[in-house]
């Protein structure tokens, strides 16, 4: 069976980071959680004073580290799960970058053009044997136009915001806001749709997939029967 690309782009708390590591894990492609690379280049910028308490990043100063190769980010296989675990510089940082304080300065990382280039010129030497699932912001648009296999995907920024709570409780987070959640999603919607560079938008051969009121195993039927529909097609 010939072997493609799947891109999975859409708006943040969608859940696209579970469904596409699912979907990879079920058809045997390998999964790149393109978001977590720019969470853990902001991780890094958070650890070593890059970013201010008012917000303001010191961009020459992580344009030079990313140049200098002191950001390494790759990824490994969790032995128990198979789901692939995020690294930085060596050392697994995939809880860290997952909490608020990175998400609420991911966005204004990921919008700087020169993080973006280098991260999509990683992203795309991962694709060239193809039989690999990648989500982000603009997988289909930017990262791999002439992916066989566009999935744009959305929900209400309520239900995004009540599905990140939820994650941030189960992952023990306290002291943790249902409005300044919501405030988040919107402010990280903002960003990514209006950014200079590679701004979030749907790929014009993009299916969508509005998942607010869908449950876990539909939207995995709902995957698995557009993929089998794209593998026959080519």
């Amino acid at each position: 069976m010939k072997r493609i690309v799947i891109a999975i782009d859409g708006l943040s708390s969608c859940g696209k980071s579970t469904m596409a590591k699912d979907l990879a894990k079920t058809i045997g492609y390998i999964y790149i959680d393109s978001g977590a690379m720019y969470r853990a280049v902001t991780f890094y910028a958070l650890e070593n004073g890059l970013i201010s308490d008012s917000g303001v990043i010191n961009e020459e100063r992580l344009m030079s580290d990313i140049k200098e190769n002191k950001v390494k980010i790759s990824f490994i296989l969790d032995e128990h799960t198979q789901r692939p675990l995020t690294c930085l510089n060596g050392v697994v940082v995939e809880k860290d970058i997952r909490l608020m304080r990175v998400s609420e300065h991911v966005s204004p990382i990921a919008a700087l053009p020169f993080v973006r280039e280098a991260l999509t010129r990683q992203q795309q030497a991962m694709g060239e044997e193809k039989g690999i699932v990648m989500d982000g912001r603009d997988i289909g648009t930017t990262v791999f136009p002439n992916a066989e296999l566009k999935i744009y995907v959305k929900a209400s920024a309520e239900i995004r915001a009540k599905r990140r709570y939820d994650e941030l409780l189960a992952k023990g987070e306290k002291d943790i806001c249902m409005d300044s959640i919501i405030k988040n999603v919107k402010e990280r919607d903002e960003i990514d749709q209006n950014r200079a560079v590679s701004p979030l938008r749907k790929a014009e051969d993009a299916l969508v997939l509005d998942n607010s009121n869908m449950t876990i195993e539909e939207q995995k039927q709902w995957l698995m029967d557009r993929f089998n529909e794209r593998v026959c097609q080519n």
